[in-house]
């Protein structure tokens, strides 16, 4: 039979970090920003000892650094992650008949036939710990859905499978918060038509989920509430669709010069990031985060393009839609481009972001 495993690495910035320093092992790590809590930065990451102390990804560091005041502090360090990735991700290609798809740093769907999926998760678990040393857990599933929600039910370094047979059995009364691709706008949508539980989604009439989502994610939300979707385990190669930055700044900025210039300087990095890949700018994006922490984004369509001053034209005109009157703690820019043509003939799955 034909499984999909979710491989997902435990605590995985955080277990790169106590690699390095071996003697934080035990201790409550959290790594954020540039590790100083007194600079406006979130949590990346938390070690399994500092979320005892109500620690999370996202939450503000100065926050973290009073909850966990003995924690160490550490900075994030992008290339240490992607170079340990990199390892595991050639780890898991070695596997027998595996096919590997890439979700981020520290998580890929691995496609397999096997008669004991459960045996084969196990080699996997020995064999990136072997030549990594670092642990990780794996959902074992029929669909992309059941195997990355499974992988949630074992943790840490555990194996659990879910499929048709007791989906409704494990996920059913739980929240629909709980579903991958669920968060909590969408979970507030769902409540005010009268679903709770993942169960309740199963058998909601379509009319009324087409009717608040349109017909396309209506139809996705009641086959998730189901556990179904795509069994296959795509390894084609991710095309970016765009390049964005983003800045978060120590002091707010209010003089509405400069948060144009700090604007457009965004934009030029992403421009060059654009540069690399040699593809049209078709789109832009404009994140904003007012003080204290509302965020807003505003997106535009632009014709296609390479020309460097028509963009900043055209990102001028979302610039000017950010309030007049609101300080400002985060900028973030973002481009989206054209695809390439073995993209847009469909022989190359894309991704979106930000």
């Amino acid at each position: 039979m034909r499984w999909v495993l979710h491989v997902d690495l435990d605590q995985f910035i955080a277990a790169v970090e106590v690699l390095r320093r071996p003697e934080l092992a035990g201790l409550p790590v959290i790594v954020g920003g540039r590790g100083d809590p007194a600079e406006r930065a979130v949590v990346s990451t938390a070690s399994y000892e500092a979320r005892a102390f109500g620690v999370g990804s996202g939450m503000p560091l100065r926050i973290a650094a009073r909850k966990a005041p003995d924690a160490v502090i550490l900075p994030v360090d992008g290339p240490a992650y992607l170079a340990a990735s990199r390892e595991v991700m050639s780890v898991l290609r070695a596997q027998p008949g595996a096919v590997v798809q890439v979700l981020g740093w520290d998580e890929a769907f691995v496609g397999v036939d096997t008669e004991d999926p459960a045996a084969y998760a196990r080699r996997i678990q020995q064999a990136v710990l072997a030549e990594t040393r670092l642990h990780c857990s794996v959902g074992i599933g029929d669909t992309l859905v059941r195997a990355k929600i499974a992988t949630g039910f074992g943790k840490p370094r555990g194996v659990f499978r879910l499929t048709a047979e007791n989906w409704a059995e494990v996920m059913g009364e739980r929240p629909v918060i709980d579903l991958w691709g669920v968060g909590s706008k969408v979970s507030r949508r769902l409540l005010a038509l009268g679903v709770r539980t993942v169960a309740e989604l199963a058998q909601a009439p379509e009319e009324a989920l087409t009717g608040e989502f349109g017909p396309r994610m209506g139809f996705w939300y009641r086959e998730l509430g189901r556990g179904g979707g795509s069994a296959v385990v795509d390894d084609t190669p991710w095309i970016p669709r765009g390049h964005s930055r983003e800045t978060t700044y120590q002091t707010d900025l209010a003089d509405r010069a400069e948060i144009e210039q700090a604007a457009l300087a965004l934009l030029e990095q992403v421009l060059g990031d654009v540069a690399e890949d040699g593809r049209e700018v078709i789109g832009l994006g404009l994140k904003v985060r007012y003080a204290p922490f509302t965020t807003k984004t505003f997106t535009k369509r632009i014709p296609a393009t390479t020309d460097r001053e028509a963009v900043r034209t055209k990102a001028r005109e979302l610039i000017g839609r950010i309030a007049p009157d609101r300080p400002v703690r985060l900028l973030g820019m973002r481009a989206e481009m054209a695809l390439p043509d073995d993209a847009r003939e469909g022989r190359t799955p894309t991704r979106g972001a930000w």
